[in-house]
């Protein structure tokens, strides 16, 4: 499916990154670090920039996180990162946001669940409030409804006339319909109250993977407003990893979804930016956006006995991530680069001649004389305990080749 299959929605700008209206999926990631803690934020927001999320959420729960907010936004600033910075507000962001207006300025986006804006008499009143300051400021939310912390007062009534309807349905068909009415009516109140629809984002989370597409693809039917496609409470390794991809890969695939977020709970100590790679994984296996340059690597079998092209595959991976952040800058374009490193001579040479650049070793034995190919011609023997820094400065040839301001495509085949 191309890109232009997407369901059209209606255009966001938050803090200068276009969400729906035509333009590419947008990747999103958040912190856990304590907001208030000023230097803690920036260190990990300025990580999940580097790593590529063009939107980072942070958590504005008390009125320290809210002060900081500014400060975060302008060291940042001062490093050269301008990335849209979204509040995340639960039970007191009406409050915070009007006692503290720097950080109400700061924010590129206000995220209210409307779920736990209010309770009873105050939930019209404080949703109302938090929509106010979104105009007073020229500021887009998300309305963002989780079925961990969903309207009870709405559920409930849904509920009850299920109940006494001659046709019921079951009873995750009615809490789903209660996440898209939360969204919906929620959606529907901001723009009575002046909110325009371009500057409103909807999502509806739910953490198993049947239900969240049921649930989005019936929100996609039913409005045009923009979507921000998510598994909560996805899990840890590999089970979230596969959890979001199944679900999110399914519904984009469909045409549904303007910008992402894989939530993944990180090991202790790990790696918050894992996140971000994987979101990239996603939407560039599934052909929607490119961020890095794809390496074609086979797993391995009984005619690779030794380590060699694993490590020749690790190597060429790792160069290219640290290399990318300079290379998008002197190169444009880099990110569509193909490489291949294979592991022996069954499909080594073919998968090769497939890829932009491409090193296959000769399996079992491996002492190396690794045939080297370039857009299909075989340019280069690789031999030594180097192959791996001989094929990076080929690599980088390559690319200063193509991509480079004086960019030259002729290839000469070996002798």
């Amino acid at each position: 499916m191309s890109i232009s299959a997407r369901k059209q929605t209606v255009g966001v700008n938050v803090g200068g990154v276009m969400v729906g209206g035509g333009a590419d999926v947008v990747v999103q990631s958040m912190t856990n670090t304590d907001t208030a803690d000023i230097d803690a934020t920036v260190k990990q927001v300025a990580q999940l920039w580097r790593a590529g999320s063009e939107l980072v959420r942070i958590t504005v729960d008390r009125d320290e996180s809210a002060a900081a907010v500014p400060h975060i936004r302008d060291k940042l600033a001062a490093r050269g990162i301008n990335v849209p910075l979204i509040g995340d507000f639960h039970y007191i962001g009406h409050k915070l946001l009007t006692d503290h207006p720097a950080a109400a300025e700061a924010l590129a986006k206000y995220r209210i669940n409307p779920g736990n804006v209010g309770f009873k008499a105050k939930r019209d009143t404080q949703f109302s409030t938090l929509i106010e300051l979104a105009l007073r400021w020229n500021k887009p939310v998300r309305i963002g409804v989780n079925w961990g912390s969903l309207d009870e007062e709405l559920l409930t009534r849904l509920m009850d006339e299920n109940a006494a309807s001659q046709a019921p349905i079951s009873a995750a068909a009615v809490q789903r319909e209660a996440i898209i009415q939360s969204a919906l009516l929620s959606a529907q109140r901001a723009e009575e109250i002046g909110l325009p629809r371009n500057r409103i984002i909807l999502s509806t989370k739910v953490s198993d993977v049947q239900n969240l597409i049921a649930v989005y693809q019936d929100l996609a039917a039913r409005c045009d407003y923009a979507l921000h496609l998510g598994l909560t409470e996805a899990g840890m390794g590999t089970k979230g990893i596969v959890a979001s991809s199944a679900a999110m890969g399914i519904l984009l695939q469909q045409g549904i979804g303007d910008t992402i977020r894989i939530s993944l709970t990180p090991e202790p100590g790990g790696d918050r930016t894992q996140e971000v790679r994987v979101a990239q994984e996603l939407l560039q296996t599934m052909g929607f956006r490119q961020f890095l340059p794809v390496v074609a690597a086979c797993p391995g079998c009984g005619r690779t006995t030794s380590q060699t092209f694993q490590v020749l595959a690790k190597e060429i991976q790792d160069h290219l991530s640290t290399s990318m952040p300079e290379w998008k800058e002197r190169y444009p374009g880099v990110e569509a680069l193909t490489v291949a490193v294979m592991g022996c001579i069954v499909n080594g040479p073919g998968e090769s001649k497939h890829a932009d650049i491409g090193i296959s070793l000769p399996g079992t034995g491996e002492a190396p004389a690794a045939p080297v190919f370039v857009e299909g011609k075989k340019v280069a023997t690789l031999r030594g305990a180097d192959v791996a820094d001989q094929f990076k400065v080929m690599v980088a040839e390559y690319i200063e080749n193509r991509f480079g301001a004086g960019a030259k495509r002729e290839v000469e085949p070996a002798e």
